[in-house]
């Protein structure tokens, strides 16, 4: 036993034991502790163990160890409290080494289980931990960005007009941004906690594919190509790759720094090397990846028809997921300025429209899985106004067959599309219903055909083949 973990178990005996404290958070030199009863501290005792620098009584015990030694003091406690840090223990036992001893079990039996369910499965177990406590974000800046994309839209086809309408649309606009704009650094947080990194670190890492601060005149060069590198280039998988290699780093260091300069030296150097291989390593290769994927799409386009709608429909949500689908919008803009239309906007909004297919068939077949049904009941509406995160991450994904069987929708859709002809949208804007008034050329009776074509063979493919006996009888998002 490490001379931390004796100095937690000294402070839990302190204090009253595990079964008198409510949670356990901690900051740079300090442990903070809820208590239950405050009465039942022996602060004198507290205050004599080796290791304990000073204690605070305020709205939480606050138990002073110094810096680097509290990251492991407070992760110890937390292993013996069974629940993370800063989450409510709701279990207490008299005995917290038992108790302890009980989780270890209980988490033992869950690891051979996913062990037993495969790499695949595993990994999306962690998507879906990554990205489920984001829910209520994305259906709130969804809806907010859903309203503010109909609104756009209806001035762009100059249906309605008014500069209060204009200035309304920037504002939902802004607030749709502030989580849907910053997604990588939301994504970096929370995979850090997955990884047992230190959130502030991975959300760092996440912002740092933004390239915040960036000009034309201010640029960081891809060291492959020589080309300036793209705020956003890899996508949010691209940012969980860099916080999985930051918490391997991060907590090697833990090992061998000394605990008195740990708080400065670990999150620099691990910033320092994380940083540097995620500009200049992971970003330039995304980039790579979709170069290839525009030759690819443009062949497609060529050949045309049915195929072609099937191709695009089907694999653009795995292009969302990646963050790829910006590579689209040059191909858009040069489209609409031969032609006056972007023909491919429109089949690529189908992959929406499967989503929202699968998530009715998820619906209708998990009618006990109140919990899956309560975050469709939320991300649904805003998938039909090609809002499509909430969908994404908080269902389809995680789920894993109902992700693939919303792609299979999303190819129906766009060979419905793609087999009409001539769909085009004369500007940039979001999928699902919200785009009809975009529409070129009155064809919004094909548009709507291909948006019925991607409800249905979603909902078909989700129904028949996407739901496994867990999901339908369970009460949870995943397997």
């Amino acid at each position: 036993m490490t001379k931390e973990q004796v100095l937690a178990e000294n402070i839990i005996e302190a204090v009253g034991g595990m079964e008198n404290i409510e949670s356990i958070i901690n900051c740079m030199t300090r442990v903070r502790i809820k208590l239950i009863d405050e009465g039942k501290v022996n602060y004198e005792q507290l205050k004599s163990i080796q290791g304990v620098m000073g204690v605070v009584k305020d709205e939480r015990l606050q138990v002073v160890v110094g810096p680097g030694t509290v990251n492991k003091v407070a992760a110890h406690m937390s292993t013996l409290s069974g629940v993370g840090l800063g989450e409510t223990i709701t279990h207490h036992s008299k005995n917290y080494r038992a108790n302890a001893e009980a989780q270890a079990q209980k988490n033992k039996y869950e690891f051979q289980n996913k062990q037993k369910r495969g790499k695949f499965n595993k990994l999306l177990k962690t998507i879906a931990n990554i990205f489920i406590p984001l829910i209520p974000a994305f259906i709130g800046a969804g809806l907010i960005g859903g309203i503010a994309a109909v609104l756009n839209n209806l001035l762009t086809a100059g249906t309605i007009s008014g500069d209060w309408i204009t200035q309304l649309v920037t504002v939902f606009g802004v607030i749709k941004d502030g989580m849907l704009a910053y997604l990588a650094i939301f994504t970096g947080i929370n995979a850090a906690k997955e990884f047992g990194a230190t959130p502030g670190l991975g959300g760092v890492i996440g912002g740092t594919t933004l390239l915040t601060g960036l000009t034309d005149k201010n640029m960081i060069t891809n060291i492959f190509t020589g080309e300036p590198l793209q705020p956003g280039q890899g996508g949010i998988i691209g940012v969980i790759f860099a916080v999985w290699l930051l918490s391997i780093v991060e907590k090697r260091l833990h090992k061998v720094v000394p605990n008195a300069v740990d708080i400065i030296v670990t999150p620099t150097i691990t910033l320092l090397i994380i940083g540097l291989l995620t500009i200049f390593i992971f970003m330039p290769l995304a980039g790579f990846v979709s170069d290839g994927l525009v030759h690819v799409i443009n062949g497609i386009i060529d050949i045309g028809g049915v195929f072609s709608g099937f191709i695009i429909g089907a694999f653009f949500l795995p292009l969302v997921m990646l963050g790829l689908h910006h590579m689209f919008t040059p191909i858009h803009i040069e489209m609409i300025n031969q032609t006056g239309a972007t023909y491919l906007l429109p089949i690529a909004a189908m992959a929406g429209a499967g989503q929202v297919g699968a998530a009715l068939a998820l619906w209708v077949r998990c009618r006990k899985n109140t919990t899956l049904r309560d975050t469709i009941k939320g991300a649904l509406p805003i998938g039909f106004l090609g809002i499509g995160e909430p969908l994404i991450y908080g269902v389809t994904l995680p789920l894993g067959k109902p992700f693939i069987t919303a792609c299979i929708g999303g190819g129906i859709g766009g060979a419905v599309i793609g087999g009409i002809g001539h769909i085009g949208s004369t500007a940039i804007g979001p999928s699902g219903i919200s785009l009809l008034p975009l529409i070129s050329d009155h064809m919004y009776l094909g548009y709507i055909a291909g948006l019925i074509a991607a409800y249905a063979g979603g909902f078909a493919f989700t129904y028949l083949f996407g739901t496994t006996k867990t999901m339908r009888e369970s009460d949870t998002l995943g397997d």
